[in-house]
């Protein structure tokens, strides 16, 4: 029997329902699906969420239309209690953006996609599948009375809608039950599906007062008491001096308030529901401040499951599975222009992400309370890290000037440029290559001299000794941060699982119940990652692999390079040979780096996501492992070569090393490898942070902005006024999304390798780092501010594995530097030459003391110089850098014992250097306490404090039991007006 054409349009069969009681309800679902309340009569006149609306308003929202049919309400939003205001409502700026009432702040954004505008009216799955079997019956019908069905579409075309309209009802059931629980948990919600940007719907979230106070009481949150007691910055002399130091530093100081020490602090402790006396509630719009609203919110989130589907899913699983497209806090409002208000986010634009206060310190504190403690840290560790370069870098230039100083009085400099020594030096490869004039290397050796002299070995070691004062001076600095942020008790709480950890396990239960049916508890083991695992390694082991063969690639390219220079005919080719190898090979190598970069990022995330880690602080440790690995071993391998191996396994002319076919290994200039390590180092340096991190980070934006600019219709006046009609939320939702703190680390912790691994031949490392450093801090502050979505404040006592990297290096850089002065520089042979060797004690003598002799009637054949009249005379003898028995020996061409004694004290120096030096940074680690006193008596005073306060509470009470006990029985008794109920 079939029903009525009525009863085919869900919406007429709503209006027909609500006519009978003569009231029309306007449904709030957030999907554009019936509510389940709808599959229950009467459900929504018992709910106090919805409020009923008048026929006039009916009328004026469902009639007036351009088409008849049903309006712009047709969506089912249903209105809120005390939110039928004018969208216009003002918001108060103290407070941030609100609903439409004017008066709930909004703590939390979720976005989703709105596939058809909102005056299409979608049917939900379950109103399809009684279509369908209307549609059925129809069929059957026309077959019984032989009547031909009219023409349908193709059935493959509707087949596949079909499945896409079930995927987005399916998305929208999870979406409608997911905001369900969301309101049991005690949120409220409020959708904006408004035209102003096509297709994304916003659902505004406001956690009320209740809500607040069981989730801070959940989370721990430890909140200001009204108890308050004096700071002491130390004793009398302590304090006067920190005043002094703070008046005198007056004007590097940001314009935030407050803008000195401050002598009070209010006492802390866990919110708890039971014990709100000892806090003060006076106000309670600003006693949970915007990031702990916020910070609330997500947990909320985090905890509230979609259960009804397939899957157990959270807010990263439907953020996951595309059922909402992006959560975020909301700014607090604009930064610039006539009409925005003061707020932290503007006062941060101003005093914080602007290149002209780039003199001053950053306003920590209010960078914790507007992005939370995480982030707060690390622009503190990243000015901490700033601040102690200063030394370093006066230190390096004082080596750099040294070096210029001395240029002109060092011997073996001089000697090499002395035209009159006359030293003809063997070919540097075979054929293409002649002999030459070691005074044509003068320029190399005077450049040498500037970063190969005694200052650096100081350098190396006052370096050393600077990383293990940066790392004790940040963990004192870390520890104060604790104490005035209230986290000296704070302890890391169990994460949540990730969704993909849910997914996966999820998968593996249904799998094993259909082939186990009573075995139900399923977990992941190692054993189900273990190809994960394995093929993670493989792969980290092949890139690495692949970083060694581009280090290789450019070897031979060097080599082939200077073979083609020497052969061409082109005088002022063949004059800037080795200037002309060495830059364009450290710029390949400089293209190589950046461009491996971003493929190495991208494969440590993929293999991250293989191994499925079962939390989010596990996938982010895990991923900055592997990501440190491969871009650690992509930027350092090139250097590591030339510091290390470069020169060292070429054997002697007649007997040479080749790599392939008649290329033959590199040698070092005369000078030694170390000029090219500078050049290589500095390069790498420079262009990375100039080119991957500065002009990457302003460019790419701005070339979005671009584009996007590009793309709209609209000119730059219009898309100003169109900004302007926009909503806060709205504004954010262009913003783009926050990424974690990861790749900024990252890319500081490859700096601080650069600084302290190869300082010995670099000392102006740590100047170039503080100028990039400067810009750095600006620029993040700027992305921050104004780039991206404002990110989840997350607490954090320390920076976590970042804080074991930078040791690691800082042990690591100790052993290099002393490998680098012991086996690249020529100090130990000078040492050597110097003390053993020498018949007066001097240098003079050393050049000609390095140098050994090779008769040219022992090149083997077709190795000899094609042209070996390049000098105007015949050659019979000429000499290259090594330590070998001379021709007239019993055994020439063998290994010296002068080259036996020096690599002894080459190999002695890195022993005592490294232990010596170790040694000391132990004892500074050691002399150095990790907690200041001064705040070691303060939290031992909090702790007596609390004591106190709970200990008078108790007395408190307890005396009130007694006035109970002794009071009439006819007397009534009073309440005390700290055991108030409260509304919580």
């Amino acid at each position: 029997m079939e029903r009525h054409g009525d009863d085919d349009d869900p919406m007429q069969a709503i209006n027909n329902h609500d006519k009978v009681y003569g009231k029309t309800f306007l449904v709030h679902d957030l999907s554009g699906s019936l509510l389940p309340e709808l599959e229950e009569q009467g459900a929504m006149r018992r709910n106090d969420y919805y409020i009923p609306v008048s026929g006039e308003e009916k009328a004026a929202d469902f009639g007036n239309t351009k088409d008849g049919g049903v309006s712009q309400y047709s969506k089912y939003d249903s209105i809120p209690l005390n939110s039928l205001k004018s969208d216009e409502a003002a918001s108060d700026p103290k407070q941030g953006p609100t609903f439409q009432d004017g008066q709930r702040r909004v703590d939390y954004v979720l976005t989703y996609h709105v596939q058809k505008p909102p005056s299409v009216c979608r049917k939900t799955y379950r109103f399809a599948d009684y279509h369908i079997l209307r549609s059925l019956r129809r069929s059957l019908s026309m077959m019984r009375s032989g009547d031909t069905p009219p023409s349908k579409e193709d059935p493959e075309i509707a087949a596949h809608n079909h499945r896409l309209d079930y995927h987005e009802d399916d998305k929208r059931f999870r979406q409608t039950e997911f905001e369900d629980n969301l309101r049991e948990m005690g949120l409220e919600l409020e959708k904006d599906e408004g035209n102003k940007i096509p297709g994304i719907g916003f659902l505004k979230i406001h956690a009320p007062w209740n809500v607040l106070c069981r989730e801070a009481e959940f989370m721990k949150l430890k909140m200001p008491t009204k108890k308050v007691y004096e700071v002491k910055q130390g004793s009398n002399v302590v304090e006067r001096i920190n005043l002094f130091i703070h008046k005198v530093t007056a004007p590097l100081h940001p314009k935030v308030e407050p803008n000195r020490p401050q002598n009070v602090k209010h006492l802390s402790h866990p919110f708890s529901r039971e014990k709100q006396h000892l806090f003060d509630l006076s106000d309670r719009e600003s006693f949970f401040d915007s990031k702990t609203r916020a910070s609330i919110v997500y947990e909320v989130l985090k905890r509230t499951r979609c259960t009804k589907a397939k899957y157990t899913m959270g807010i990263t699983s439907l953020l996951g599975n595309g059922v909402y497209t992006a959560a975020y806090p909301l700014h607090d409002g604009d930064v610039d222009g006539m009409g925005a208000e003061a707020n932290d986010r503007k006062i941060l634009y101003e005093e914080w992400a602007s290149y002209s206060v780039f003199y001053k310190y950053q306003p920590i504190g209010l960078i914790r309370k507007y992005f939370g403690e995480k982030i707060g840290l690390y622009f503190a560790w990243l000015g901490v890290y700033t601040q102690m370069l200063i030394p370093a870098a006066i230190v390096g230039v004082i080596v750099f000037l040294y070096g210029c100083a001395t240029v002109d009085n060092d011997i073996p400099s001089m000697e090499i440029c002395d035209p009159r020594n006359n030293i003809t030096m063997c070919p540097l490869c075979d054929r293409a290559c002649s002999y030459w004039k070691l005074n044509t290397a003068c320029g190399t050796a005077r450049a040498s001299h500037l970063f190969d002299n005694p200052a650096t070995v100081f350098f190396s070691i006052f370096m050393a000794l600077w990383a293990t004062m940066f790392m004790e001076h940040w963990k004192r600095r870390q520890m104060r941060l604790n104490y005035i942020w209230d986290l000296t008790g704070f302890e890391e709480e169990e994460d949540h699982h990730r969704a993909e950890y849910e997914i996966q396990v999820m998968q593996k239960t249904l799998k094993k119940q259909d082939m186990y049916p009573k075995d139900k508890k399923v977990k992941l083991t190692c054993t189900d990652r273990a190809p994960a695992y394995m093929m993670g390694l493989f792969l980290m082991l092949f890139m690495i692999g692949v970083t060694f063969a581009v280090v290789f690639g450019v070897i031979l390219y060097r080599i082939s390079i200077k073979a083609a220079l020497h052969m061409s005919s082109n005088p002022t080719a063949r004059s800037n040979i080795r200037a002309t190898v060495k830059g364009t090979a450290a710029v390949i190598n400089l293209v190589i780096i950046i461009i491996m970069d971003e493929v190495y990022g991208a494969i440590a995330r993929w293999l991250t996501v293989l191994e499925v880690p079962k939390t989010d602080k596990s996938f982010e440790e895990r991923l900055i492992i592997k990501t440190f690995v491969l871009k650690f071993a992509n930027a350092f391998s090139p250097i590591v070569y030339l510091a290390f191996f470069r020169g060292r396994m070429v054997g002697r002319p007649g007997d040479y090393v080749y790599v392939i076919g008649s290329y033959r290994m590199e040698e070092c200039a005369h000078a030694g490898c170390l000029m090219e390590l500078c050049i290589q180092l500095c390069i790498t340096m420079l262009g990375k942070q100039l080119i991957q991190n500065n002009l990457f980070e302003i460019g790419i934006p701005k070339i979005k902005k671009l584009i996007r600019r590009r793309k709209s219709d609209m000119d730059s006046q219009q898309q100003e006024d169109y900004n302007m009609t926009l909503q806060r939320h709205e504004k954010d939702h262009f913003l783009g999304p926050f990424v974690g703190l990861s790749p900024e680390y990252m890319e500081m912790i490859i700096q601080f390798g650069m600084v302290t691994l190869f300082v010995a031949s670099f000392p102006l490392a740590p100047l170039f780092a503080l100028l990039n450093n400067i810009i750095e801090i600006r620029l993040d502050a700027k992305k921050f501010v104004t780039e991206v979505r404002r990110p989840i404040a997350a607490r954090a006592k320390d920076i976590g594995i970042w804080y074991n990297l930078l040791r690691g290096l800082s042990k690591v850089a100790v052993i290099v530097n002393a490998f680098v002065i012991s086996f690249t520089s020529d100090f130990i042979p000078r040492l050597v030459y110097q003390y053993m060797y020498s018949p007066d004690g001097s240098m003079h003598g050393f050049v000609n003391h390095t140098l050994s002799y090779f008769n040219v009637s022992d090149f083997k054949p077709g190795t000899a110089p094609l042209q070996p009249m390049h000098l105007g005379y015949e050659v019979q003898i000429c000499r290259y850098k090594d330590y070998r028995e001379t021709l007239w020996s019993n055994t020439p061409y063998d290994l010296s014992k002068e080259f036996w004694a020096i690599l002894a004290c080459r190999l002695a120096f890195v022993i005592v250097f490294q232990n010596v030096v170790m040694l000391m940074s132990d004892f500074v680690d050691w002399l150095i306490p990790d907690i200041p006193k001064d705040i070691s008596l303060q939290i031992h005073k909090e702790k007596i404090l609390m004591v106190e306060l709970f200990m008078k509470e108790e007395e408190g009470k307890k005396l009130l039991r007694d006035n109970h006990t002794n009071q009439s029985p006819f007397q009534p008794r009073s309440r005390p007006a700290s055991h108030t109920p409260s509304n919580c």
